[in-house]
């Protein structure tokens, strides 16, 4: 996630994957849905008919994985070895590029899980997929952690704050695995997953193409405090985008649909 564009590509798939389920809890509260993870239906005889009942879910996150390690290796200068091997010394190159792609590859597994859970299996396993998306964020979190090294300032600040959603959203799906059918955590969930791919794109964007034009100063207190304190906003905002989410689903399914 190094650059503009390494912080853009990932938080556009988190933030639009929470937008999604943002959709599918409000169709779930507003029509009385007993779960969130619906019983495949059985195949439609006919080959459109069967390719319009594929759940794309799956596929876009293996998408996103490709269009992703792409854009990664792209911006690696050189050649991508392992470890350099210098007068006898040997030293770990590129740790935080392969920090990236170890990330994106929790992206990859999980949309394998659901593709084969969602498409493949006989009976959907809503267990197998929660399952594997509860280990990709128990990945994730220590390889942000460590992510850490080597920033100071404002980088710091705005990953620390990263670092604080991704530990509340792996609670979130840790717990439901052991109650997959609250819809409380299925709010939370939506609710999360938004705030870190905008707060991704955002960190971007203060990082490497201020809106403003100015830098944001390492040295600076105020601007460090200011990070916090846009936070908050961020997190506002987000709340009245799903407030306005439920409020469109519920005109849709309600009086349209």
């Amino acid at each position: 996630m190094g650059g503009f564009e390494g912080h853009l590509y990932p938080g556009l798939s988190l933030f639009f994957y929470g937008l999604y389920h943002a959709r599918l809890i409000s169709r779930a509260l507003i029509c009385n849905y007993p779960v969130q993870y619906l019983p495949r239906r059985p195949w439609s005889k006919g080959r459109w008919a069967r390719l319009q009942q594929i759940y794309c879910v799956g596929l876009a996150k293996i998408l996103s994985y490709f269009i992703l390690v792409a854009q990664e290796l792209h911006n690696i200068q050189g050649q991508f070895v392992l470890i350099s091997k210098i007068y006898h010394e040997r030293n770990f190159l590129y740790h935080k590029q392969r920090q990236h792609l170890t990330l994106y590859t929790t992206f990859f597994l999980s949309g394998c899980v659901d593709v084969v859970s969602q498409n493949l299996l006989p009976q959907r396993s809503p267990a197998l997929e929660q399952g594997a998306q509860a280990l990709g964020m128990f990945l994730i979190l220590p390889l942000m952690v460590s992510h850490l090294q080597d920033s100071e300032g404002v980088e710091l600040r705005c990953h620390v704050l990263l670092i604080q959603a991704l530990f509340l959203l792996l609670l979130v799906v840790i717990a439901e695995l052991w109650a997959p059918n609250v819809r409380q955590l299925w709010v939370m969930k939506a609710f999360l997953y938004m705030i870190i791919g905008s707060w991704l794109i955002q960190i971007g964007f203060m990082l490497y193409k201020p809106i403003s034009g100015h830098k944001w100063m390492d040295d600076d207190k105020s601007d460090i405090l200011f990070v916090t304190i846009f936070f908050c906003w961020h997190v506002a905002s987000l709340v009245i985008l799903m407030i306005w989410i439920y409020g469109v689903s519920f005109l849709w399914y309600c009086y349209i649909c």
